[in-house]
């Protein structure tokens, strides 16, 4: 597996694992939001540097493309996660989880999207 691979299933990994933790009982906003700024910290420091060595540009537009909307994502999870904790009613609360759960699919799918194409 080469080190792109290796670092997109990483990426899909902790996706997955968040998106277990939203469902979990002992889910708590702070926690929630703890585990969304290391997400992004991880992308940017891992991901986004990701580049061809001998042209020092991404391997394909494709996946510039996957990237640029996978930060826009992020960006909105963190908004996601900032109206889950301002979230006074159970109900208004259970429906920011699932968009938050719908957004980490979305991520998912976009990191299962670029490592088919390697």
């Amino acid at each position: 597996m080469s080190l792109n691979c290796e670092k997109y299933h990483q990426l899909a990994t902790l996706l997955q694992q968040l998106r277990d933790y939203t469902t979990s009982t002992e889910l708590n906003a702070p926690e929630l939001r703890l585990r969304v700024a290391s997400l992004q910290q991880m992308f940017l420091v891992q991901i986004v540097p990701l580049t061809d060595e001998d042209t020092q540009m991404p391997h394909n537009s494709r996946e510039q493309s996957y990237q640029t909307e996978m930060s826009k994502q992020l960006r909105l999870l963190e908004l996601d996660v900032m109206f889950f904790q301002g979230a006074r009613q159970s109900a208004t609360a259970q429906a920011r989880l699932q968009t938050i759960s719908d957004r980490l699919t979305t991520l998912m799918q976009y990191c299962e999207a670029i490592l088919q194409q390697e």
